[in-house]
């Protein structure tokens, strides 16, 4: 399909956002929208944006910029200037949507919302926070680690006997941009019908939560017994098998949620007799023995290689699968097939970008790869949203509030 058809089937053809984000949440959330064919204008500080700053290693430009950015169009717009809020709020008039995370208050006090509101009925304005606008932690700072701390998150991560663990992805950050993304398009929808915008919100806090489900149920169901780190066992201790278990060449991880799959495991362990067997012929059972059940699958997976466990489980249809290391995700062939990690060429080096895992069969995702350098379109877009002329745009540049 041609880049002109892709544009025409997109959902969000024609709608412009402005985003005001740093590191993920924000910029997750309006890449999503990007890869839906809607036109992303970056507003980036002086300085650049988080990522923008040399690795700690080759003293290039982090990597995650282009994973989270790449398709935008890139302001380099200085809100601390009189002038740089005036052409922001020109801006503003002209855009459907605004996405922004800095700490409650701060956007409003910058530019004032009641006015943007005002000018552009139609306006969502969307922002994402630590805490949210409202309870006792609203003026706490808090990026994802944070988050892991207070919410919980790293309590419940690691096992029993060691120190409290964040977990290896940034859960949080992309959490709440999933969620800030859903809340945005909620808008959108709404507004098609009433023509009103409206300010939407979401907090890093909330949108975590509902993921320790499992944990919390665990919990309450064990009066608080259980202990909160459970290792790759079930947060709630409520399943068996349930975990991590060696192989010759690695990990798999393997699940029984029933009692067939139990039985079908023993049945490829060479143990049918196991499944009939009290306490494990029932998962409460296997869940009160759940050292000796981990024991006896642990012995059957340490003798053989990975591709052969996970291949003959998922034959039989018990949800399985290789512990990869980050070396075989980067080079996995699912993530290949669905382009979700995508290696591009070009004069100035080599860079990585992201895919959508949002998948519309009408309406295709953008792939639009290349990364923008810092205010790369600002005359671009000063002309086209609000018509000034080269003059104009070169005193702006000369007084650097652009």
């Amino acid at each position: 399909m041609s880049d002109a058809a892709m544009t025409t089937a997109s959902v969000l053809t024609g709608v412009t956002i402005l985003e005001l984000g740093q590191a993920y949440m924000a910029p997750y959330c309006t890449l999503l929208m990007q890869r839906l064919g809607a036109d992303v204008i970056k507003i980036e500080p002086p300085g650049g944006e988080l990522y923008r700053r040399p690795t700690a290693r080759k003293r290039t430009e982090w990597p995650q910029f282009a994973m989270m950015n790449a398709g935008k169009r890139s302001l380099r717009l200085d809100l601390k200037k009189p002038a740089g809020q005036a052409l922001f709020r020109d801006l503003a008039a002209t855009a459907d949507v605004i996405v922004q995370n800095y700490a409650p208050g701060t956007f409003d006090r910058l530019v004032g919302i009641d006015s943007l509101r005002a000018a552009n009925p139609g306006l969502i304005i969307a922002s994402g926070s630590g805490y949210g606008s409202s309870g006792p932690y609203s003026p706490l700072r808090a990026m994802d680690l944070a988050i892991q701390a207070m919410s919980g998150v790293m309590s419940t991560t690691g096992f029993e006997d060691s120190a409290p663990v964040r977990t290896g992805p940034s859960v949080v950050d992309f959490m709440g941009g999933a969620h800030l993304f859903g809340a945005v398009m909620a808008a959108l929808i709404q507004r098609s019908q009433t023509g009103q915008g409206q300010r939407v919100e979401v907090a890093l806090y909330d949108a975590v939560l509902p993921s320790l489900a499992s944990n919390i149920a665990g919990y309450l169901d064990s009066d608080g017994t259980i202990p909160e780190r459970t290792g790759n066992r079930h947060g709630g201790l409520a399943v068996a098998p349930y975990n991590a278990y060696p192989a010759a060449d690695g990990w798999v991880a393997l699940q029984c949620l029933h009692e067939g799959h139990w039985a079908t495991l023993c049945a490829i362990m060479g143990r049918p007799e196991l499944a009939a067997q009290p306490p494990l012929n029932s998962n409460a059972g296997r869940v009160a023995d759940m050292a000796r059940v981990d024991q006896i699958v642990g012995e059957w997976t340490a003798s053989r290689p990975r591709e052969a466990i996970t291949t003959r489980l998922t034959t039989a249809g018990i949800p399985c699968a290789p512990v990869q290391t980050l070396a075989e995700v980067i080079n996995d062939p699912q993530v290949r097939a669905r382009r979700m990690l995508e290696r591009h060429q070009g004069a100035e080096g080599h860079w990585w970008t992201m895919g959508s895992p949002i998948r519309l069969a009408d309406s295709p995702a953008r792939q639009d790869n290349l990364p923008f350098r810092l205010g790369q379109h600002g005359a671009e877009i000063l002309k086209e949203k609000l018509s000034l002329d080269i003059d104009r745009i070169a005193a702006l540049e000369a007084d650097e509030v652009i």
